[in-house]
């Protein structure tokens, strides 16, 4: 007894314990609307296609700046000559020469258009000729050169062109990814908020064939106590048929949506597991009304729009471009200055007075350390400046390339307007969508209600035999398209207010996403 009592006890827990059917095929991936988004925009292939683009931008602006780093150079070489002496005065045999040539030279870019540049050579010079008071002999030079142009290539802008336009670049490319992030996000909100379109109106079609069902059972009881007709029967069983095939295509349709949702989203980068679990969306559209006027879209758009600042951005280019352009015009006029100190040493030979012909009577030792000091410590101070003007009797590669940056100008500022054009055109629209599709939501509620509330008349005049099957089963079509319709509308008036949202360029900023984590700042 106690036995059969527990048995009885353990198979009821099962029961209530166990998952039904229906819930079994509801297990699946749960997600939010921003789960979707934050999914999307970590596996999205766009997107990280996207990322690159500023990392490009980065290394063009680093190549750019380094036209500003010093440069080193070095040079060495040594020269050993043996010749053939014409003359027993410069050498008793053959004439043998040695010169060894180092130099070493540092040069920087200013950012005024100049170069300054530092530069210290040797040499040592050694020979067998006769009369030579100093040998061997070292020799150095410490060099300052400085050149400014003061027209053509003048000034920082100038110079710093390439940099200026790499920055720029690197602006429009960061503009550009918001731009490209806002498209996502809307991509995934349409085909989230379309994957809950599917999945609701799957559920308005089942419902609809359950009543369908019902009152085909009905019927077949009506007819077995012979209170109906047999057609009455055909005309049911015909509508649960048209029934059961709007559910197969509602079934395919969320299939479909499902699939699209998992490419925006890339959840197959999660796993096979997750790129084949069902995706179960947790929300559901709001009907909350959001008052936004014409004027205030357009002013918020004007200061948010990604591609509306990389089109500003790009015309800053565009006017520097024709700046510099117009700069390469201009004379070639140059100033120069040089200071250079050099410095002599050896060992020194000393003949006999009045006796050039006779043996050294002292040999006086110096190395190439004296050249050095004599030219560190500007024994001998020199100096040097002037100008240089070079004026082309023909420029036209200049000015052509003067008069097609002048026309890209003007290009540019004509496709500024024309863009602005298209977003007025597109906020215009967007802003009547969201006003439309909530006058929609209401009109379609009551409507959905009314047809409710005429199914329910419907049903009781079938009672008591005031009407027929073939009503019934209308006002059973009529219900379920309004459902339809409603859910549409609630669907289209969210979507509305999403593309709202990236018109005016704030996608990114209602949802709090910076593109700074994106990019790995």
């Amino acid at each position: 007894m106690n036995k059969r009592i527990i048995g009885i006890l353990l198979l009821v827990f099962f029961y209530m314990t166990a998952p039904s059917q229906a819930q079994q095929q509801e297990k699946g991936l749960s997600l939010s609307l921003e789960d979707c988004i934050i999914k999307a925009l970590e596996n999205n292939l766009n997107v990280a296609i996207e990322v690159l683009n500023p990392d490009l931008a980065e290394i063009s602006i680093s190549s750019a700046k380094e036209k500003f780093l010093p440069q080193l150079s070095m040079d060495y070489n040594i020269r050993n000559t043996n010749q053939a002496s014409y003359s027993w005065i410069e050498a008793s045999g053959d004439i043998s020469t040695e010169r060894n040539a180092y130099s070493t030279q540092l040069s920087q870019l200013i950012p005024t258009g100049g170069n300054f540049s530092i530069s210290l050579s040797s040499s040592k010079y050694d020979s067998n000729q006769k009369f030579q008071t100093i040998n061997p002999r070292y020799s150095s030079t410490l060099t300052f050169n400085f050149t400014q142009p003061l027209l053509k290539n003048f000034g920082t802008k100038i110079s710093r062109k390439e940099i200026i336009v790499a920055q720029n670049n690197l602006n429009i490319s960061e503009e550009n990814f918001r731009t490209s992030l806002q498209q996502t996000i809307y991509s995934v909100e349409e085909g989230y908020w379309n994957l809950v379109y599917s999945r609701e109106i799957l559920k308005v079609r089942q419902q609809s064939l359950k009543l369908a069902q019902d009152l085909l059972e009905k019927n077949r009881r009506a007819v077995e106590v012979g209170t109906l007709a047999p057609i009455e029967i055909l005309n049911a069983q015909a509508t649960v048929a048209t029934r059961e095939a709007d559910i197969l295509d509602a079934e395919a349709q969320v299939k479909n949506n499902e699939d699209i949702l998992k490419t925006r989203i890339n959840l197959s980068a999660e796993g096979k597991r997750a790129g084949l679990a069902k995706i179960i969306p947790a929300d559901t559209p709001e009907y909350k009304k959001k008052d936004m006027g014409l004027d205030e879209a357009l002013s918020i758009a004007m200061q948010n729009r990604p591609d509306l600042k990389a089109t500003l951005i790009d015309l800053k280019n565009k006017e520097i471009n024709l700046s510099y352009t117009k700069n390469q015009l201009l004379p070639d006029l140059s100033f120069q200055a040089s200071y250079w100190s050099p410095g002599v040493s050896g060992t020194q030979i000393i003949f006999p007075t009045g006796d050039p012909f006779g043996d050294p009577i002292a040999i006086i030792p110096k190395g190439s350390s004296d050249s050095l000091k004599d030219a560190f410590g500007f024994k001998y101070k020199n100096w040097s400046v002037g100008l240089t003007l070079s004026v082309p009797l023909e420029s036209i590669f200049s000015r052509a390339s003067y008069a097609q940056a002048r026309v890209n100008l003007e290009q540019a500022k004509l496709r500024m307007k024309n863009q602005e054009q298209q977003i007025f055109l597109e906020i215009k629209t967007a802003v009547r969508a969201v006003q439309t599709n909530y006058k929609r939501v209401q009109a379609y509620k009551l409507a959905r209600e009314l047809s409710k509330k005429k199914l329910e008349a419907e049903e009781e005049k079938l009672k008591v035999g005031l009407t027929t099957n073939y009503f019934v089963l209308q006002y059973q079509t009529d219900l379920a398209t309004s459902q339809s319709q409603e859910l549409k509308a609630m669907i289209d008036y969210n979507l509305s207010l999403a593309q709202l949202s990236q018109k005016i360029g704030m996608s990114l900023k209602e949802r709090n996403i910076s593109i700074s984590g994106l990019l790995g700042k």
